[in-house]
């Protein structure tokens, strides 16, 4: 199923949503997206806020809608309902 952006990222300037996603674009090249460390009973756990694919989803869409001649524009779907030529019978 596909990730659909909610537009979290808007509200940030340009620079930070590129920073954001270079972020995010090296946490998925690493590998790096949860950290645990276990000692003597000691669990010690670091996860982030939002998974790094998420988060590439929303830097997209947030650019996309930012600067369209450069990102391209947004991907927008029109659904056409055929049935309702047939509601009155």
């Amino acid at each position: 199923m596909a990730i659909r952006p909610t537009g979290c990222f808007l509200i940030l300037k340009q620079s930070q949503i590129e920073a954001i996603r270079d972020t995010a674009a090296a946490l998925l090249a690493s590998g790096k997206t949860v950290m645990a460390y276990t000692d003597s009973g000691t669990t010690i756990s670091k996860s982030f806020p939002a998974d790094p694919m998420t988060v590439m989803v929303e830097c997209n869409f947030a650019l996309k809608c930012k600067d369209p001649n450069q990102y391209g524009a947004r991907d927008t779907v029109r659904v056409y309902n055929g049935l309702w030529t047939f509601r009155g019978m």
